[in-house]
This record gives structure tokens, C-alpha cells and sequence, in this order.
């Protein structure tokens, strides 16, 4: 079964939280595609600011939309007017108050969509992806994870058959729940078609009690002249990001 499902979906509840954390009705479907309309739209918007999680929380009258970031500062902006005008946009698509809140990734290396967005980038830049792969896998064992896989899938150096392959350092262990594993998969676009890049990220073994929330590790961050960030909230870790 861990072989198969999403190592993230399948922790839910245990030891994981969920990204989308709101009530619906009748509306359910108009939330949710509303959700994924603000994933896309702030991913997009902030392509050079290293975003990886986009966490929403929604009450009658708010939507609070909390960013995880490697590079707070570009989304901040001087005085915090970068992320003024980023809660003007997206109060045009959900058509209520929207309060941001931002935190820091201090350890890019051990986030599986930031290390496979930059394996993509730069395979997107013609540099092989064996080399690609492999300084992020050195560069995530380095910063103490337990372990690293990287699969990439599809028409690799332009060969007319797809195929896939994989690298792997330290251990993985998708059927243990306990086990902290990260995970993502980007796209890479390529002149041959779109190749397919995995990443699973070891980075523990959880025991006991936690808090599930995805922000547990991450630390906020705050415009000039006032908290223009949002309230963080508790981000009590037992665990390194």
C-alpha cells in the first residue's frame, strides 16, 4: 500500500495536517475549486519566491491563505507592499477579506517541492538531469535527512521510448506512518514534452503526540511597520525543516 498511495495523503490524521481546513455545504465544490483557483494563481504569481505549500483557512467572513516560502522577502516586499497587493488580488477571486500569513522554509534542501522544482528548472535549462539529481540528493543528505528518492519519468535526453529512473540515498520507509516523509511531483517542460520529476524526503520518525498542522517547523515572518503578515499562530516543532 505505501508503494502505491500518496505518502502525504496517506498520514492524514496521524501525523499530518490538512491543507485546506474549512466547513462547506451545498458549496463544497465551489470552495474547493475556489482553493485550487488561489493554489494556482499564487504559485504562478510568485514563481521566483520559492513558494511550496499554500495552506487555506476559511471562516464566513475571512479567507486566511498562508504561505510556506523559502525566499519570504520577495513576497513581503519593501515596507510590505508586495504582499499588500497580493491580498487586493485575492480578494478579487474570493470576493472576501483575505488575510496573508508567511512563513520561512529555513532548510530548502529538505522540502520535496522546492528540490524537485529546482531539479525541473534545471533540466528546463538543458543541464542533465543525472547531475541535477544528484547534487540535490547530496545537498539533502547533507542537511541531515535520513533519506532521499528522486524519480524522473519521460522522454529523458530526448530517446524515443519514455522511460523512468530513479536515485535513491538512506532509506524511505513508505509503510511506516510514524516515518515524517515529504512529498512531491513537478513537471519539467522540455522541447521533447513534459518529463515527470518524484521526490520523497525522509527527514524522521515521529512518536507520541503531535501537532497536525503543516506549518510545524516553519517560522513567520512579518512586513515593516507591523505584522502585515498575519498572525502566525503555535509552530512548536519536534522535528527539523
Amino acid at each position: 500500500m505505501g508503494q502505491k498511495t500518496n505518502p502525504i495523503g496517506n498520514r492524514l490524521g496521524i501525523i499530518r495536517g490538512w491543507e485546506s481546513n474549512w466547513y462547506g455545504g451545498n458549496d463544497y465544490g465551489d470552495k474547493l475549486a475556489e482553493d485550487d483557483k488561489i493554489r494556482k494563481y499564487v504559485h504562478a504569481r510568485l514563481s521566483k519566491a520559492s513558494v511550496s505549500r499554500v495552506i487555506i483557512e476559511r471562516t464566513l467572513k475571512l479567507v486566511t491563505v498562508t504561505i510556506t516560502t523559502a525566499r519570504p522577502g520577495i513576497i513581503i516586499g519593501k515596507g510590505g507592499q508586495e504582499v499588500d497587493k497580493l491580498k487586493e488580488e485575492l480578494k478579487k477571486i474570493t470576493d472576501k477579506e483575505v488575510q496573508i500569513n508567511i512563513f520561512e522554509i529555513k532548510r530548502p534542501e529538505l522540502d520535496a517541492f522546492l528540490v524537485g522544482s529546482s531539479v525541473a528548472r534545471q533540466i528546463e535549462s538543458r543541464i542533465s538531469y543525472r547531475r541535477a539529481i544528484k547534487m540535490a540528493i547530496a545537498a539533502a543528505m547533507r542537511m541531515n535527512a535520513e533519506g532521499i528518492k528522486i524519480q524522473i519519468s519521460g522522454r529523458l535526453n530526448g530517446a524515443e521510448m519514455a522511460r523512468s529512473e530513479s536515485y535513491k540515498d538512506g532509506r524511505i520507509p513508505l509503510s511506516t506512518f510514524r516515518a515524517d516523509i515529504d512529498y512531491a511531483l513537478v513537471e519539467a517542460h522540455t522541447t521533447y514534452g513534459r518529463l515527470g520529476v518524484k521526490v520523497w524526503i525522509m527527514k524522521g520518525e515521529v512518536y507520541g503526540k503531535r501537532e497536525l498542522s503543516p506549518l510545524v517547523g516553519l517560522s513567520k515572518k512579518q512586513g515593516k511597520g507591523g505584522d502585515r503578515a498575519g498572525r502566525g499562530g503555535n509552530n512548536k516543532s519536534r522535528r527539523r525543516k
